[in-house]
């Protein structure tokens, strides 16, 4: 497909977007060349970010009570004109070549069905927590596989009917989560190629605290990636659950094991050091690209925060097989006393 006669439709969902979504569209203004249309979908704003999305110039759809992310998105691409759709957070800003770069990825020969990009590796918020995740999710995606096995919302890129045809982002999720993931899932199992493309950089503008950052963490990614996990019946060697973080969510809890049971048995103090350094050495590149970024103090700090991500990553992966095959016992027994009652 000729890449002056490649349409792409910016798609961006907002509740109360604020001044980081003003940011957003400033920087959709100044990309060259700049996008056939973009598309806000307002999703329950009571802070005038539909208005401020007028003001722009900005195709705008209203709806007057949340819906969610993906539902959003969806409303967006079914009124979309463009062939390629690139959805973008409402709290980030785009480099002025992003346009430039989807267009060229989509119009090679055999392009993939959708890319992905990552956060670039200067955070905009200062305090420790924002710097911290965001330069990790930097750093991961820096890391990842060309050929990708999730979606990003966030900032993704892919072609309108093959988004349709998979049926778009699972409605179901009604807050921000794994939609974008599970609809990778859903493209890979339908032969599509997602493929990571680490210069296509965005800056993420998000205020972090240590509430927010466990509560999403936790709550909104984890346990329901667990779960997705559990019902594909195999883990993806990608991104946040490749083989090396796997190995160290059970490195952290055996340390902690040995933590605990040391005052029985002093000698496991050892090797609970032995376990320590290992976890060390497997996740040294992550460190020296915290030293290499932000210094010792910053490095030290951080490594407490990655364990303790590595504890409740574990953790809601034990909840959700603990769940999973509790439904799956609830869900034999009822058929089989149903069974009973018919044949009784």
């Amino acid at each position: 497909m000729p890449a002056n006669n490649l349409r792409i439709s910016v798609i961006i969902p907002v509740s109360d977007g604020g001044e980081n979504f003003r940011a957003c569209l400033s920087r959709l203004e100044e990309a060259d060349p700049a996008p056939h249309e973009i598309i806000v979908v307002a999703n329950g704003d009571t802070d005038g970010s539909s208005q401020m999305a007028e003001e722009y110039g900005m195709q705008v759809i209203r709806v007057p009570q949340p819906i969610g992310p993906a539902r959003a998105r969806n409303l967006g691409a079914e009124k979309a004109k463009g062939e390629i759709i690139f959805f973008v957070d409402a709290d980030v800003t785009i480099q002025p070549t992003a346009i430039d770069q989807i267009e060229r990825i989509f119009s090679q020969k055999y392009p993939p069905a959708a890319i992905i990009g990552s956060y670039d590796d200067e955070p905009a918020m200062p305090n420790f927590i924002s710097q911290y995740k965001n330069l990790m999710h930097h750093f991961v995606h820096q890391s990842g596989n060309q050929e990708a096995s999730t979606f990003w919302g966030a900032c993704g890129a892919i072609q309108r009917d093959v988004f349709l045809a998979v049926g778009g982002f699972d409605a179901r999720f009604l807050q921000p989560s794994i939609e974008d993931i599970e609809l990778g899932y859903r493209l890979i199992a339908a032969g599509n190629k997602i493929h990571l493309v680490k210069n296509l950089q965005i800056k993420h503008l998000k205020h972090w605290g240590i509430i927010s950052l466990i509560k999403t963490d936790f709550l909104n990614r984890a346990l329901p990636w667990a779960s997705l996990i559990l019902q594909q019946k195999g883990f993806v060697n990608d991104l946040n659950i490749d083989i090396s973080g796997r190995i160290s969510v059970a490195l952290s809890y055996t340390i902690v094991a040995c933590m605990l049971f040391a005052w029985s048995w002093p000698w496991l103090l050892w090797i609970g050091g032995v376990f320590l350094l290992i976890l060390l050495a497997i996740n040294s590149p992550l460190y020296r690209f915290f030293y290499n970024k932000r210094g010792l103090g910053f490095t030290v700090l951080a490594f407490f925060w990655h364990y303790l991500y590595f504890l409740y990553s574990g953790l809601a992966f034990i909840i959700a097989i603990s769940r999973h095959y509790l439904l799956k016992l609830v869900s034999q027994f009822t058929s089989r006393l149903q069974a009973n009652r018919r044949s009784g």
